[in-house]
C-alpha cells in the first residue's frame, strides 16, 4: 500500500501530525509512506525520519513568485511526478493548496475532515472522504481521526518519531554536561503571542536562584535579539544564548528539567520530547494547541471576552500577554514539583 500524508508545516503542525505517522507506521510496516511538506525549518525536522519512505518537498510560495517561470514549471512538474501513484491520500491541512496536492496526486482516496472542520471549507471538494472531526479538541486527536477512520487504533501514548544523528544527541550531552538545564524560549511566530523579556530573565534568574538550575535561551530565525535582550537583562549571568537546529533543539529537550514559552514551535517540540512545561498562551487557545500532558501547565488569563476565539496576530493592547512574573513563578515550581513524565 502507498499512502500520501499532505502536512505542509510549520513546525508544530507537522509536531503534531507525528502521532498520526506513527500509528500509520506501526500497522502498515510494509506500507509505502510518502509526506508532502513545504522546503524550509518543518521539512529539515522531517528529514532522516525513520517512519517515513519518501519526503516530497515543495515550494508553493517560490512558485507563486514566478509561475510561469521555465524552473518553477520543471519543479512543479517534477513534484506531480514524485505525487502519483499512490492509493491513499490524507490531507491533514485542510487548506485549498493541500487539497488540491491531494487532489493532483489522482488518489482514488483522499480523505480529509469535515467541512465544519476545515480551515478552508472549500477544500473539501477536493476530497473524496470526509471525516468528522471535533475542532475543540486538541490538534492531535484531530489529526489522529484520519488514521482512525481507515481502521487502526489510535489509542494509547503519543509517539513522535524523528530521525537524530549522534551529533545531535552529543550536541544535547554538552549542553547538559554541567547540571540541570532549563530552556527559555521569548520568541514566537505572533507579535501577540510575546510575553516580556524581562519576565522571562526573571524566570530564569529564580531557577538559578532557588535550584542552581542554568538556563538556555533558544531562538529561531530573525528572534536573535530578543533572546539576547533576555540575556542582557538576566541578573545572575547564568543565562547564555544557544543556537541550534530542530533536531538539536529537541535532542535538548529530552534531557532539559524545563521549557518555558509561549505557543510556537519549540514548545510543541519540547512537549514531544517529554520535557516539563510552563505554557504562556495569549491569543491562541491552549486547549488545541497546549501541551498534553496532565502533569505540564499553562498560564492565561480568563478574564478577558476579547481572548475567546480570538487568534489575531496583531492588536493595540495585549492585555492576555500581560501576565505578572510572580503567576508565571507560581507554575513554575507547580511544575517541577509535578516531576518528569
Amino acid at each position: 500500500m502507498r499512502i500520501l500524508i499532505v502536512k505542509l508545516g510549520a513546525i508544530g503542525d507537522v509536531v503534531h501530525t507525528l502521532p498520526a505517522l506513527a500509528v500509520l507506521r506501526r500497522a502498515l510496516p510494509e506500507a509505502h509512506l510518502a509526506w508532502v511538506v513545504e522546503r524550509g525549518g518543518a521539512a529539515k525536522l522531517l528529514r532522516d525520519n525513520p517512519a517515513i519512505d519518501e519526503l516530497i518537498e515543495v515550494d508553493t510560495r517560490g512558485w507563486r513568485k514566478d509561475l510561469f517561470g521555465s524552473e518553477t514549471r520543471a519543479a512543479i512538474g517534477s513534484a506531480l511526478q514524485k505525487l502519483r501513484g499512490f492509493e491513499i491520500a490524507l490531507d491533514f491541512q485542510g487548506l485549498l493548496k493541500s487539497g488540491m496536492i491531494a487532489w493532483l496526486s489522482r488518489a482514488p482516496r483522499r480523505i480529509g475532515f469535515a467541512r465544519e472542520a476545515l480551515r478552508e471549507p472549500a477544500s473539501a471538494y477536493l476530497l473524496t472522504e470526509q471525516v468528522a472531526a471535533d475542532d475543540d479538541d486538541h490538534i492531535i486527536k484531530k489529526n489522529l481521526s484520519l488514521v482512525s477512520h481507515l481502521g487502526f487504533d489510535v489509542t494509547g501514548d503519543y509517539e513522535f518519531p524523528l530521525g537524530l544523528s549522534p551529533e545531535d544527541e552529543q550536541f544535547a550531552e554538552q549542553q547538559t554536561a554541567d547540571g540541570p538545564v532549563a530552556i527559555i524560549n521569548p520568541g514566537g511566530g505572533w507579535p501577540t503571542k510575546l510575553w516580556n523579556v524581562e519576565g522571562f530573565a526573571a524566570i530564569a534568574d529564580r531557577l538559578w536562584d532557588r535550584y542552581r538550575w542554568r538556563s538556555v535561551v533558544t531562538y529561531g530565525p530573525g528572534e536573535e535579539s530578543l533572546a539576547q535582550s533576555v540575556v542582557d537583562v538576566s541578573q545572575t549571568g547564568a543565562v547564555k544564548m544557544l543556537d541550534s537546529t530542530l533536531k538539536q533543539f529537541f535532542a535538548l529537550a529530552k534531557k532539559a528539567n524545563l521549557f518555558v514559552g509561549g505557543d510556537t514551535g519549540p514548545m510543541h517540540l519540547a512537549a514531544a520530547a517529554g520535557t516539563p512545561i510552563v505554557a504562556i498562551f495569549g491569543p491562541t487557545p491552549a486547549r488545541r494547541n497546549g501541551p498534553f500532558d496532565q502533569a505540564d501547565v499553562i498560564v492565561e488569563r480568563f478574564d478577558l471576552d476579547c481572548r475567546v476565539d480570538c487568534f489575531r496576530r496583531s492588536c493595540s493592547h495585549t492585555s492576555c500577554m500581560k501576565i505578572p512574573v510572580e503567576a508565571v513563578w507560581q507554575q513554575v515550581e507547580k511544575r517541577i514539583k509535578n516531576g518528569r513524565r
